[in-house]
């Protein structure tokens, strides 16, 4: 299974997301969105050793965050990150692009701060935020998601794959 780079994974969110029907992603969104993919593809992939990518997630304040990303972004304040008109969305796997999709289409409906409280009621980012080491294991996404996701679709992933 292969892992991406952080910014592969947040410039296909930001390719994904349409701004001429308003559909804009702020960094605080933009952090949820890779949380989630990260904590889907953990449950599905079920290999600790193939993270869905290289950087790692932080509990922060305000929810999971991939520093690597935030850093990338935090010019632009709470404002709107610019769409990825360049992405070349070929460079993921198709299995991996219909799991982002997915991840996209269900978490993406959904505001910044509705996605913020939504992390907070989960245990990987309450565990780790608890800690004096706030990194949020592959272990604990994999822990968490595992109810969060169908036998099927974890069987449809591994189909796809194969």
């Amino acid at each position: 299974m292969r892992t991406y780079t952080s910014s592969q994974i947040a410039d296909f969110f930001r390719a994904r997301a349409n701004p001429e029907y308003g559909d804009l992603l702020s960094n605080l969104k933009l952090q949820k969105l890779c949380y989630y993919a990260a904590g889907i593809a953990a449950a599905v992939r079920k290999d600790r050793n193939a993270p869905l990518f290289d950087a790692r997630i932080e509990a922060w304040q305000h929810g999971p965050v991939v520093p690597a990303q935030y850093a990338r972004f935090r010019h632009l304040g709470a404002g709107t990150i610019p769409h990825a008109d360049d992405f070349d969305m070929s460079q993921i796997d198709p299995k991996d692009r219909e799991l982002l999709d997915n991840v996209y289409d269900f978490y993406g409906q959904y505001s910044a701060w509705k996605l913020r409280n939504m992390t907070h009621d989960e245990s990987p980012w309450i565990d780790a935020f608890a800690r004096a080491d706030k990194t949020i294991s592959t272990a604990e996404l994999e822990q968490f998601f595992a109810s969060e996701v169908s036998q099927e679709y974890i069987e449809s992933y591994h189909e796809a794959a194969a």
